[in-house]
């Protein structure tokens, strides 16, 4: 069992979770709300990571933030490497992940009937106090599912892993690139045993999410 790498997963979903959340909060409930015909532009955008190969993703992802590029360069000059390392991980981390987040809660704030808002607006609620006392509350069984969604599929991810940071042992080798490794060099029982626990992990992850999700729904 390579305890570093699922440390190392562990941390990176859980950085991911907490960077993504808030931004996604947001645009999630946007796009449930606004009435403006050009979002679906981007939703299109908010779904390409979803459809796009994780191959083609990293490899965008690597020439975007690489040291060739201008992003790249003018992080270089503060002595910053966007690929690679742990940083590298995060912020392909924030984009791969963005539907896995996004689609859930925009679908739950969708499912919050406006008329409450409209309500809550004529009693003097400001928009933020109806965001927070209303409308995330009725939203919160999506949102659940979207944070468990998220850090579950971190733990996970290969593709774009790979290609962004390579296998660092300690640094950017995650479980999933350990499983590779190990059955790589026929090491099947050490593979064996990594992937049933992330296997038994994430089926937990998701059925602890269903299950506090009609809880939640149930006392709603």
């Amino acid at each position: 069992m390579d305890w570093r790498a699922l440390g190392l997963s562990v941390q990176l979903a859980a950085v991911t979770l907490l960077l993504l959340l808030p931004p996604g909060l947001l645009l999630g409930r946007w796009l449930a709300y606004s009435p403006w015909r050009g979002k679906a532009w981007i939703e299109a955008l908010v779904v390409l990571p979803l459809v796009l190969p994780p191959t083609v993703l990293g490899y965008y992802l690597l020439v975007s933030l690489g040291g060739a590029s201008p992003l790249g360069q003018i992080a270089a000059k503060a002595d910053i490497r966007l690929t690679f390392n742990f940083l590298g991980l995060v912020i392909a981390s924030l984009v791969f992940n963005v539907p896995f987040l996004v689609q859930p809660v925009q679908r739950a704030f969708a499912a919050v009937p406006k008329q409450l808002g409209e309500a809550a607006a004529v009693s003097g609620l400001n928009a933020w106090q109806t965001f927070w006392r209303i409308e995330l509350p009725l939203a919160w069984p999506g949102v659940l599912s979207a944070m468990v969604l998220t850090f579950v599929h971190t733990l996970g991810e290969f593709g774009v892993v790979l290609m962004i940071g390579g296998s660092i042992p300690g640094e950017t080798k995650t479980i999933a690139i350990a499983i590779y490794d190990r059955v790589q060099a026929f090491d099947l029982g050490s593979a064996h045993r990594m992937a049933l626990l992330l296997l038994v992990f994430s089926l937990g992850a998701v059925a602890t999410s269903l299950f506090a999700s009609s809880r939640l729904t149930a006392r709603r």
